[in-house]
């Protein structure tokens, strides 16, 4: 009886028929298969991001048998089962030639062939035919050896040894030969070379051993690819050293790791998650974003963030968190970060400003200093520049971002119904609009980046807001025609150049409407602006909140933003806008000079049908005071005002101010005045100003408090002769 036969006879009679186990399909462990990782896409299928999300093992993408490299195979084969492709799971050779004490001996590889290997790996972790502390029972290795036979029957040969490259352990956590080319030597396995596949062969048989052993195995296995030739068994011991030593597989891999791990933990047990961002675009974003923050890192800046949004689906198109390597803190998301906006929220006033009909895009607003009485005390608005403009037009005074007017204007609307404005808008405000007060304007509010880039989103759509990653709704809440001009007045060149000069970055060789905001001592920048396809929004700054050093609308974020949008259009081709309906065009005067000479010059401008004037001057009234009921602009009420003795009398006077002419002053039940500005002298104790009507009818009023030692008159001075 040979040994074939006696080892059927000996399974037959310890009643071992069923050591044999069930054999998976090769299509079943294929679908199986569960890389350690991962793997979100782009639009398109590209792989934009591999996140590691089984953090027990670490197992690669299951590699096909023709993507691993040849010398690989030839090696695995040669060391582990020379008679591969000739035996049917049991090589009886090896066993013959093996002494029959030690025929199933766990010291004795050689008799345990590639298909009995993987009969074992595909048995789990907690199955019956794994490997005990003193080695596998006689029992689990006949078991072992007839599931060998059904695996032979039932796959192909290459099947087998695909399956097998991918699911063996080679060290450590490492599993299947994905993870282990790409951990140690940096590499898909298809282009490991000959010393490499040898390594990886001798990592089978010792998966721990240390270095030295698995270089000496590793010699052997050369010396069998290449029969005869002198193989430099040190450069091959140097190469295993350095290789076990890597760790080139780093737990995340990609262009996107803030926006992966967001869709991620909206599918925690996906594989593969698609995303709508382009994986092209999202390598230009961010190049683009660490090209330009390098230019700046000797004004102290270091981070910054970057998203696009498809205007009409509003699908992210790159998502740009950080900047990476030149950051500390890159695990920060700035487009989630809650930052302060600066002048980025302005066009949303102004919009909501002429919605109202409180102005026109020609309306004249005095660009001068400003003190405007609060509950906290009085607010003091400044420009950017220090510098004051005189009377300029609404168009210029959103165009130039300037400040002064910007606060005059929330002023006519209140910080009350800017706040619910915002609110309509997608904008995450924490407080309430009096904890913010009329530093609103200037965007004291936090907002993310993403956030504040879809609402400008919503002007790029006529008013109509859409969460991100959804078209706009039918119903839209900004005015359409306010919408309208306000993209018209921040595409406008001439508008900026006040602040920007004409040949600013901000303009763009096809049509698009953008916004640059600064925060309070330079903490944040941004530029924010729509074409007709697109709308870009960047943020620069740091994750630490320090300040930059010298950093201006127009040297911070816009370079980013008028790179990625170039590059979004140099194909495809940006038309303005088409105005809706209820808009008119008219020409439009300015009378008197300003401090630079005259006003502005004639134009044709914007108007919502009914608020259209041909002349402005400095005292034209706006749509709100002719139309609009009066009512009590400054001071606030609950207002509370301490004199001070040392301060002359004349200069302390309050300065009570109405939203248009026509009204007359009463204070604590008596006359006073009539006109759209009262400047009175002081008196402690609480007061209650009223604003009436000709009639006598009240339109608004005020409380307030005066505190302080009674104002009087200084004795003249006495001829000291």
């Amino acid at each position: 009886m040979n040994l074939r036969h006696a080892l059927a006879a000996f399974v037959l009679g310890m009643g071992m028929a069923s050591a044999a186990h069930a054999v998976p399909s090769y299509a079943e462990v294929r679908t199986e298969w569960r890389s350690s990782d991962a793997r979100v896409l782009d639009r398109n299928g590209d792989l934009l991001q591999r996140v590691r999300v089984d953090l027990s093992v670490r197992r690669g993408e299951w590699i096909a048998l023709a993507d691993v490299s040849p010398a690989l195979r030839t090696a695995l084969v040669l060391s582990e089962d020379k008679r591969f492709y000739e035996h049917s799971g049991i090589d009886w050779r090896a066993v013959s030639a093996a002494a029959w004490g030690n025929l199933w001996n766990s010291r004795t590889r050689g008799a345990s062939t590639i298909t009995m290997q993987l009969a074992a790996l595909l048995d789990g972790a907690d199955g019956d035919l794994q490997r005990g502390a003193g080695g596998r029972r006689m029992t689990q290795k006949i078991g072992q050896a007839l599931t060998a036979q059904q695996l032979e029957r039932r796959w192909r040969k290459d099947q087998i040894l695909e399956a097998y490259l991918n699911l063996v352990p080679f060290r450590g956590e490492l599993v299947g030969i994905d993870a282990l080319s790409r951990t140690l030597f940096g590499k898909a396995a298809h282009g490991l070379d000959e010393r490499e596949a040898a390594v990886a062969a001798a990592l089978v048989r010792a998966p721990n051993a240390k270095p030295r052993q698995v270089g000496q195995r590793a010699c052997g296995v050369v010396q069998l690819m290449q029969p005869g030739a002198r193989v430099p068994c040190e450069e091959l011991q140097i190469l295993t050293t350095i290789a076990l030593q890597s760790r080139e597989y780093t737990a995340t891999e990609g262009i996107a790791p803030h926006h992966a791990r967001r869709l991620l933990a909206a599918e925690p047990n996906a594989p593969t998650v698609r995303s709508t961002v382009s994986a092209p675009l999202q390598r230009f974003a961010l190049q683009t974003l660490q090209r330009h923050l390098r230019e700046l890192r000797g004004r102290n800046v270091h981070d910054g963030a970057l998203v696009v949004l498809d205007n009409a689906s509003g699908e992210v198109l790159a998502w740009v968190g950080s900047s990476g390597e030149l950051s500390a803190a890159s695990e920060v998301d700035g487009v989630l970060a809650q930052r302060q906006p600066g002048s980025t929220l302005k066009p949303f006033l102004y919009a909501q400003a002429i919605a109202e009909r409180r102005m026109t895009a020609a309306s004249l607003l005095e660009d001068s200093p400003a003190a405007i009485p609060t509950t906290s005390g009085l607010y003091i608005p400044q420009n950017y520049d220090r510098r004051f403009k005189g009377w300029v037009s609404a168009r210029t005074a959103l165009a130039s971002s300037l400040n002064v007017p910007a606060v005059r204007t929330l002023v006519m609307v209140s910080p009350d119904a800017f706040h619910h404005q915002l609110g309509a808008l997608g904008l995450p405000l924490r407080e309430t609009a009096g904890y913010y007060g009329y530093s609103l304007a200037l965007g004291s509010a936090e907002v993310p980046l993403l956030s504040l880039t879809n609402a400008f989103r919503t002007l790029a759509n006529g008013g109509r807001y859409g969460p991100v990653g959804a078209p706009p709704q039918a119903r839209p809440v900004l005015d359409p025609r306010a919408a309208f001009i306000v993209g018209d007045i921040l595409s406008d060149t001439n508008a900026r150049a006040r602040t920007f000069g004409t040949d600013s970055i901000l303009a763009t060789r096809f049509w698009s409407a953008v916004k640059t905001g600064t925060s309070k001592d330079m903490r944040d920048n941004w530029a924010v602006g729509w074409s007709e396809r697109y709308t870009v929004g960047v943020w620069i700054g740091n994750a630490s909140g320090a300040p930059m050093w010298d950093v201006s609308g127009t040297s911070g974020a816009a370079p980013v933003w008028a790179d990625v949008m170039q590059h979004l259009h140099a194909r495809i081709p940006s038309r303005a806008p088409r105005a809706p309906t209820g808009l008119v065009q008219a020409h439009a005067t300015f009378d008197g000079k300003g401090r630079d000479g005259p006003l502005e010059a004639a134009r044709s401008e914007w108007f919502i049908a009914g608020t259209e004037q041909a002349s402005f001057a400095r005292n034209t009234p706006t749509p709100s005071q002719t139309r609009a009921p009066l009512r009590i602009q400054s001071p606030a009420p609950g207002t509370i005002v301490a004199l001070d003795p040392d301060i002359p009398p004349n200069r302390q006077r309050l300065t009570f101010t109405a939203s248009g002419a026509g009204g007359r002053w009463r204070l604590d039940g008596k006359p006073l005045a009539q006109g759209a500005q009262l400047q009175w002298l002081p008196w402690p104790g609480r007061h209650v100003m009223q604003l009436t009507d000709a009639r006598g009818a009240v339109l608004d009023e005020v409380r307030f408090e005066v505190r302080g030692a009674g104002v009087k008159q200084r004795a003249p001075n006495r001829d000291p002769r």
